[in-house]
């Protein structure tokens, strides 16, 4: 079985609920420079579109992102990178306990 095919896998069965949330992660992201809903909408593509990320929350209101992945992908540094290549500061990045 070769990588990308345990990838997809893996994420089939946590989804499903079968894994235990020790192998997932949620990622808090506070975004300078969001303003509108095109922001949203760019940053939850932006996102949404990177292996191992489960689900994307984006709050205007708040100006955070909230990201579930898998356990150790994608890097926070990836994930940093991907807010600055939308266009974005990222104020901070935090990795938060027992959220899945």
């Amino acid at each position: 079985m070769d990588n990308a095919h345990m990838m997809r896998l893996l994420l089939v069965i946590i989804l499903a609920g079968i894994v235990p949330s020790a192998l997932a992660r949620t990622i808090a992201i506070e975004v300078h420079g969001m303003t509108c809903a095109f922001c949203v909408e760019n940053l939850h593509h932006k996102f949404s579109k990177m292996p191992a990320v489960l689900k994307v929350d984006v709050s205007l209101k708040h100006k955070k992102v909230r990201l579930q992945t898998l356990e150790d992908a994608p890097s926070l540094q990836a994930i940093k990178q991907s807010v600055l290549d939308a266009g974005f500061t990222p104020i901070s990045i935090k990795e938060l306990a027992d959220e899945l």
